[in-house]
């Protein structure tokens, strides 16, 4: 089987295993932690944050980035307090969707050996993976963490989707 094939397929999978953990930490959030205003990033914006960097770094560049129709500006940014509406537990599980479907996509026609498309991140396409994907990790546990702490809830492991 072709090694770039190998490579598109488990880029797939583990964006898609990565988004499902994801999911469930937002599906999971009951509505009080989703806006409690006492951490510096409010849970919708950690969520949101995530999702928008996954969509962008899936894109061959900056350039033809086009945003999610909903999108709002400032939205994205972490660590300002920034006075934007929040995002919806709904709202964010249909952009979640769409990242979904940019995944199938972008992943489909990705060439690995090309670079990342954005200045600041100085490497390959096939890096640009693995960082995007981390980068969704990051705060899929950072949600999981509160989700646990403040109510026990635990979300599942997911190791690989086809």
């Amino acid at each position: 089987m072709n090694d770039a094939l190998n490579i598109k397929d488990a880029i797939h999978s583990q964006y898609h295993a990565a988004l499902s953990m994801l999911e469930q930490s937002i599906a999971n959030c009951p509505e009080h932690l989703w806006y409690d205003d006492k951490p510096v990033n409010k849970y919708w914006q950690v969520a949101f944050h995530a999702l928008f960097y996954t969509h962008l770094y899936l894109q061959p560049s900056e350039s033809v980035f086009t945003r999610w129709p909903k999108h709002r500006e400032a939205s994205q940014s972490l660590g300002k307090p920034e006075s934007v509406e929040p995002y919806t537990q709904a709202e964010i599980l249909e952009y979640l969707a769409f990242c979904r479907e940019q995944v199938d996509q972008q992943v489909a026609v990705l060439d690995v050996a090309a670079d990342s498309g954005f200045d600041w991140l100085p490497f390959n396409k096939l890096e640009l993976q693995f960082y995007n994907m981390r980068h969704i990790m990051e705060h899929t546990g950072e949600l999981s963490g509160r989700l646990f702490e403040h109510e026990g809830i635990e979300i599942n492991w997911v190791g690989k989707q086809r």
